[in-house]
C-alpha cells in the first residue's frame, strides 16, 4: 500500500498497487500502468511527484509506503 497527498487539495489517500487485471479503482486498487502508479516507482517517502493523466497534470506527496 502507499498512501499518498494530493498537494494542490490536501487530500490523503491510500492505494495498493496491482496489475492492470486486478486493478478496481473504486476501491483503491489501481493499476501498475496507471499515471499515479508510473509517477511514484522508484521514489521514497517525502518525495512530490508530478503526475501526467488524461485530465492534467497534479503533483502529489508520497506519505506511507507499507
Amino acid at each position: 500500500n502507499v498512501t499518498i497527498e494530493y498537494v494542490d487539495d490536501n487530500e490523503t489517500e491510500v492505494y495498493s498497487i496491482v496489475g492492470s487485471k486486478e486493478a478496481d479503482p473504486f476501491n483503491n486498487k489501481i493499476s501498475n500502468e496507471s499515471p499515479i502508479a508510473q509517477a511514484i516507482m522508484g521514489k521514497k517517502v517525502g518525495d512530490i511527484v508530478n503526475v501526467t493523466s488524461p485530465n492534467g497534470q497534479y503533483r502529489v506527496k508520497i506519505v506511507q509506503i507499507a
